[in-house]
């Protein structure tokens, strides 16, 4: 009777589509946990408390990211760095500077993932590879960005989860007004 409930578990588990990531299936690199650590101590110095990791809103990250690297959705005319491919499992949009498409960023996490809220992100870019200390330094001289990191202007609501992703010559990070029940990523 016990392998039975297992085994409904099981199957109802994989027909329900929508991945789980967890700290055994999402990782940090060693740079993406140095611009955690950065944007923590950042926020710090200006009395705002850390965000926890994000199991989910990594996995969004690492796999726009890759996207942004390979497939460079944001070189289509008037797409930006929040732009994402048709190439993926995910749907594809050309996000323009008026924020016509800002519910395509918004909704990533629950597409992609069992994360429940919206997705909020900052994207970086550096033709010769990014690391964690550029990317920072180019959010914070943006007021846009640095008012993201900060919770400052229309982003005062405090932020419950963070999800990071550095590969080559890009830099994301997500942020969340929900906690993510799938816990942090592995470190």
């Amino acid at each position: 009777m016990n392998l039975y409930y297992l085994l409904l578990l099981t199957t109802l588990c994989l027909i329900s589509g929508t991945p789980k990531p967890t700290n055994d299936t999402v990782q940090l690199t060693k740079e993406e946990l140095k611009l955690y650590n950065l944007i923590t101590a950042y926020r710090a110095q200006h009395g705002l408390k850390p965000i926890p990791l994000s199991a989910c809103l990594t996995q969004v990250a690492h796999w726009h990211v890759q996207d942004l690297e390979t497939n460079h959705p944001d070189s289509a005319t008037g797409c930006n760095l929040h732009s994402w491919s048709g190439k993926g499992k995910w749907q594809s949009c050309c996000y323009t500077p008026d924020h016509a498409q800002k519910q395509c960023m918004w909704n990533k996490p629950r597409e992609l993932t069992a994360y429940t809220g919206n997705g909020f992100e900052i994207a970086a870019q550096s033709s010769e590879g990014i690391d964690a200390s550029q990317a920072l330094v180019l959010w914070q001289g943006s007021t846009y960005h640095n008012d993201v990191l900060l919770n400052k202007g229309i982003y005062t609501q405090p932020w419950k989860a963070m999800g990071i992703g550095i590969y080559k010559n890009y830099s994301v990070v997500w942020f969340g007004h929900e906690l993510d029940n799938n816990g942090a990523p592995g470190k």
